[in-house]
């Protein structure tokens, strides 16, 4: 008897989530200011989604557009561009906006972390030059920023969705707190967990679509799929498209 069980716990087919019908998705992994990776991550969906049938196609950024890399500055304008013209391209909020927009507000324990976590290299992608940057303090980091970074950033920026649900997917940026509905989970955790979410093994509500966490390649599990394959320091942008139930990862 307890042979038979087994047999027929290993012919138990493995759930296979699904996208919605009709809809291409293809979700962006961390940028971190390397807007040449986003051109190239961009041109290589352009082709990918002409080369397959006709579907709606929708692009997820899953948030950490800036610090770390060059050109924070340039990733912002051409990511709010793509969302403006295109209601189909979605982006999220990762925890490097939400410390750069409270850093704007001049919170000195944002302010602090901020500069710690490449901030520097966000400032400078805004005009300030590394000569001038080592001349600040918080108070004055902060002032630059308010009046550096243009409005139509911050407000675009403070805009960001926090979690998009499509199909059998939840985009997020870090991961969501197991055991809490997709519909209950807060802030603190879709922008910042780390362990709870990554210890996790059982299934989830939902097939969980996230970055945050860096890996060398884009780790695919039962219960999530994690694409930040550490862009700013790899040279690797990572993307995953999603269509019905099939997936497909590509990177530059």
């Amino acid at each position: 008897m307890l042979a038979k069980l087994l047999n027929l716990r290993k012919r138990q087919p493995e759930f296979v989530p699904l996208m919605t019908a009709g809809r291409r998705v293809y979700a962006v992994g961390d940028i971190h200011g390397r807007l040449d990776l986003l051109d190239r991550i961009l041109t290589q969906i352009d082709a990918d989604h002409a080369a397959r049938g006709s579907a709606e196609r929708h692009i997820v950024f899953l948030g950490d557009l800036v610090d770390r890399g060059p050109d924070s500055a340039g990733v912002v304008e051409r990511i709010s561009a793509l969302c403006a013209s295109d209601p189909h391209v979605h982006c999220l909020m990762g925890n490097h906006e939400e410390i750069l927009l409270r850093s704007i507000e001049g919170d000195d324990k944002a302010l602090r972390l901020f500069c710690r976590i490449g901030g520097r290299e966000t400032l400078m992608s805004y005009g300030v030059t590394a000569q001038d940057y080592e001349r600040l303090d918080y108070a004055e980091v902060a002032e630059r920023l308010a009046a550096l970074v243009p409005p139509s950033h911050q407000q675009f920026l403070a805009k960001l969705d926090e979690i998009l649900v499509m199909g059998d997917y939840v985009f997020v940026h870090a991961g969501v707190r197991p055991g809490i509905a997709i519909a209950d989970q807060k802030p603190a955790e879709t922008r910042w967990i780390r362990d709870p979410f990554l210890d996790h093994r059982a299934p989830l509500e939902k097939m969980v679509v996230h970055g945050h966490t860096v890996a060398e390649e884009v780790e695919i599990l039962p219960h999530r799929i994690g694409i930040d394959t550490g862009a700013y320091q790899s040279d690797r942008l990572s993307a995953l498209m999603l269509e019905h139930g099939e997936r497909h990862v590509f990177s530059t």
